[in-house]
């Protein structure tokens, strides 16, 4: 495994977006969407909800936001595979 994928992991792709985390920030459970329009971050707890975005329109977050709420699971359990090792 490379450097990169031990410090910015990708959880999963939807279409033209990379769902990652990085691996030396905060401790509390979220995901950064990345695409080649922008970048966002969800918080995952207690509740899906958007903590920033660069770049990436009101639509495009309405429907990250639903992906993210549908991966929240798949999320969680590669953030605790991840930390835990």
């Amino acid at each position: 495994m490379g450097i990169l994928q031990r410090v910015s992991p990708t959880i999963f792709r939807y279409k033209g977006y990379r769902f990652f985390f990085f691996s030396r920030e905060e401790t509390r459970t979220h995901v950064h969407v990345m695409s080649a329009d922008g970048e966002a971050k969800f918080w995952i707890e207690p509740v899906v909800a958007l903590a920033e975005n660069y770049g990436l329109k009101a639509t495009e977050l309405k429907k990250l936001h639903q992906v993210v709420e549908e991966h929240q699971n798949e999320i969680k359990q590669a953030w605790k595979k991840h930390f835990e090792s």
